[in-house]
């Protein structure tokens, strides 16, 4: 209980402290002012892409498929290219506050603003709460097996309740800062789990070399569509922030927060080594 006070309140704290100048105007507080250096852009993608589903995806994958299971979403990295240097440039150089305004600057007239509005509803409203209901579904199913006795729906209501009071107050200024933050806890928690369960093993047991082998078994017909459905279908037709070519969403809105167009370009190579 007192290391996850002493999180939730170094993030809070973060977040408040880094974001304290975002009410100085729309720039400041959706672009943190134009000024994020790449190694804080690149990190806060990375860290945006680590929700409470993660850990619970992932371990799926590699309990079901072994290591090699994870070229599902290894392949974006195929998409993750032409952003870093072919689109990141050319976002920072747009000039915009959101991925969304570049339909208006594409195409222009009614037509684009009502194609703006019509995607925002469906990514804010529609596909937004489909994405939020499973990654609370995740968080839930932590709670419940860290805390069993504790009720778990208003943890989590108290927990969402503490991330939206900063990013509310802090805007994009304080969750890159919070999302630093939180990438060294995630990546550190994780790895020293994997040094502990790998300790944990009844002695005289190894792992299974199917279990660590990097590359899919193409000789078994799931091996060849699992390498060969991501490597030339999955990552240009996957609809996932920076997995797509050009990037999106949050990726995006990292890079036009970036402080030149080399910064965009750098934040979005370490999104993808990192990643």
């Amino acid at each position: 209980y007192i290391l996850i006070g002493l999180y939730f309140a170094i993030s809070l704290a973060i977040g408040l402290y880094a974001g304290r100048r975002s009410g100085k105007g729309q720039k400041d507080y959706f672009l943190a002012g134009g000024s994020t250096p790449w190694l804080l852009a690149g990190t806060s993608m990375v860290a945006t892409t680590f929700a409470a589903d993660t850990p619970l995806a992932v371990t799926g994958l590699v309990r079901g498929g072994g290591i090699a299971a994870n070229w599902i979403w290894w392949s974006f990295a195929a998409g993750g290219v032409l952003t870093v240097f072919f689109f990141a440039r050319l976002w920072r150089r747009s000039g915009l506050t959101t991925d969304l305004e570049f339909l208006e600057l594409r195409y222009g007239g009614p037509q684009a603003a009502f194609l703006r509005g019509a995607k925002a509803l469906y990514l804010g409203v529609v596909l937004n709460l489909l994405i939020i209901g499973w990654v609370n579904l995740a968080m839930l199913k932590i709670i419940r097996v860290l805390f069993p006795t504790a009720p778990a729906e208003l943890w989590l209501i108290g927990i969402a309740g503490l991330t939206a009071l900063y990013v509310m107050f802090a805007g994009l200024r304080g969750v890159v800062a919070a999302d630093a933050f939180q990438f060294i806890i995630a990546m550190g928690g994780s790895i020293l789990l994997a040094f502990y369960a790998d300790q944990a093993r009844p002695a005289g047991e190894t792992w299974q070399s199917s279990t660590l082998s990097f590359w899919p078994d193409i000789q078994a017909a799931d091996g060849v569509a699992l390498l060969f459905t991501g490597l030339l279908l999955q990552w240009w037709a996957a609809f996932y922030p920076g997995a797509e070519p050009g990037g999106g969403g949050y990726v995006a809105q990292r890079i036009l927060a970036s402080r030149s167009e080399r910064d965009g370009l750098l934040a979005a190579l370490w999104f993808n080594v990192a990643h």
